[in-house]
C-alpha cells in the first residue's frame, strides 16, 4: 500500500510539473496585431511580424498574427480581443495607429502584457481626448487613460535618421532633393525636419551650393495617380532624389522616379530590395529604418525572463545607443556608399559624432528647422 501511495503521489508531482509548464507556454503566447494592412507590407508590419516569429520559433512560444477587417481603432480592437479570447497573452501593436487602442483596451485586461510599437503619449491623448486633445507635449500626463501596469510604449527618434539621410544624399553629391510625407503627425515630421536638418549641415560641411528640397504631404499612407503625377512634376523640374515617408506613398514616388531613372530614398525598414525589385535596380540611395525588431526581441524576452514590471508604464523614445550604427534603435539601411564622398567609414564617424553630442538634432515639429545652407521649398498638403 505504501509503493502504491509513493507511485501515486509521484505520478501527481510529474502531472503537476507538467502543468506548470504548459501554464508557463500559456504565460507566453505571442499575439501580433496587424495596423490594417498586411504581413507583406515591407514595412512596420512585416518587419514586426518577422521578428516575432523569430521570437517564438527560436523559444519554443506559440504565436498567431491577426488583420483586422478595416482600418478603426474599433476593428483592431476586435483583433486584440479574438486574440485574447483565443489564449495569446502578449499583444504585439506595431504603429501609432494603435494609440486608440492603448487607451481604449488595456485597462480591462490586467493578466495581458500589452507592446505598442511607434505609439507615443499624444497618440493615446488624441485617441482618448478627441477634440479636447492638446498637442503641447509638456501637457501630455497619459496616465490616466491607459493602464501603465501592463503596457508598454516605444517611440522612436525620427529626427535622427531622418538626419543621417538627409546628410548622406547631399554628401553623396545631390542638390536637388525632395520629402514626400506621407500624413503631417509628428512621426512624419520628425523624419522630414530631420532630413532637412542633415542636408543642410552636410551642404555646410562641404561647401555645396545651389541646394534645394521640394517639400510636401501627401495627405494620406497611400500612393495613387495624383501623387504619382505629383511626383513628377518634381522629377522632371530636376530632383534628383526623394525621400518617401510614408508607408506606401513611396509606390507613386518610385513610379516617377523610374519614369527619369532618378533616386528614391526608403523609411522605417530597409526598403532597397523592395524598392529596387519593383521600381528598377539601383533606385534606393539609403532609408531611414527604425529598430522595430531589436525591440520587439528585447521586450518578449524582458516578458519571458519574467522582467516585463521593468519596462510596463513606460513610453520610451528610442534612439542611439551605441557609437555603432547596428547597435542603435535608429539607423541607416543599405546604402550606395561612394569613396570620396560618403562611405560606409563615414558614416560610422557620423553616428559617432551624434552619440557623443558632438552633432544635435532637434525634434521640435512646431516649427519648420532652422537651415543657412540649403533652400527648403514647403508646399504644405499634395492632396
Amino acid at each position: 500500500m505504501k509503493k502504491i501511495l509513493a507511485l501515486v503521489l509521484a505520478l501527481t508531482m510529474v502531472l503537476s510539473l507538467s502543468a506548470i509548464a504548459f501554464a508557463d507556454d500559456e504565460e507566453m503566447s505571442v499575439a501580433m496585431i496587424t495596423d490594417y494592412g498586411d504581413i507583406t507590407d515591407q514595412s512596420f508590419n512585416q518587419t514586426t511580424y518577422e521578428a516575432c516569429k523569430a521570437y517564438a520559433d527560436e523559444n519554443d512560444v506559440a504565436f498567431q498574427y491577426y488583420k483586422p477587417t478595416g482600418d478603426s481603432t474599433a476593428e483592431r480592437v476586435a483583433s486584440i480581443e479574438q486574440a485574447i479570447d483565443e489564449g495569446y497573452n502578449v499583444i504585439v501593436m506595431p504603429g501609432y495607429a494603435f494609440g486608440g487602442a492603448v487607451a481604449e483596451i488595456t485597462a480591462d485586461y490586467d493578466d495581458i502584457k500589452f507592446i505598442a510599437l511607434d505609439v507615443g503619449a499624444g497618440d493615446i491623448l488624441e485617441a482618448a481626448l478627441g477634440e479636447d486633445y492638446d498637442y503641447t507635449p509638456e501637457n501630455w500626463d497619459v496616465t490616466e487613460y491607459y493602464n501603465t501596469a501592463n503596457t508598454y510604449c516605444a517611440t522612436y527618434q525620427e529626427q535622427l535618421c531622418g538626419y543621417m539621410a538627409g546628410y548622406a544624399a547631399v554628401k553623396l553629391g545631390y542638390t536637388k532633393l525632395g520629402f514626400c510625407g506621407g500624413m503631417a503627425v509628428p512621426a512624419v515630421m520628425r523624419y522630414g525636419y530631420g532630413f532637412v536638418q542633415g542636408a543642410d549641415a552636410a551642404a555646410a560641411e562641404i561647401g555645396a551650393e545651389g541646394v534645394e528640397i521640394k517639400y510636401a504631404y501627401a495627405n494620406q499612407f497611400s500612393g495613387d495617380a495624383d501623387i504619382t503625377a505629383y511626383m513628377d512634376t518634381w522629377y522632371n523640374d530636376g530632383t534628383e532624389v526623394v525621400f518617401a515617408c510614408g508607408g506606401g506613398v513611396y509606390t507613386s514616388v518610385a513610379e516617377a522616379a523610374a519614369k527619369v531613372e532618378a533616386k528614391v530614398i526608403g523609411v522605417d525598414v530597409d526598403q532597397a530590395a523592395l524598392i529596387d525589385g519593383q521600381y528598377g535596380e539601383g533606385m534606393t540611395v539609403t532609408s531611414a529604418m527604425k529598430g522595430l525588431a531589436p525591440t520587439v526581441q528585447l521586450l518578449l524576452a524582458a516578458v519571458q525572463d519574467g522582467l516585463f514590471e521593468e519596462y510596463a508604464g513606460k513610453i520610451d523614445s528610442l534612439g542611439l545607443v551605441s557609437e555603432v550604427p547596428e547597435e542603435n534603435y535608429v539607423q541607416l539601411g543599405t546604402t550606395q556608399f561612394e569613396d570620396g564622398k560618403f562611405t560606409e567609414e563615414d558614416y560610422n564617424a557620423l553616428v559617432a559624432a551624434m552619440f557623443n553630442g558632438e552633432i544635435e538634432v532637434s525634434s521640435d515639429v512646431s516649427a519648420e528647422p532652422e537651415v543657412s545652407a540649403v533652400a527648403v521649398d514647403y508646399q504644405g498638403n499634395i492632396k
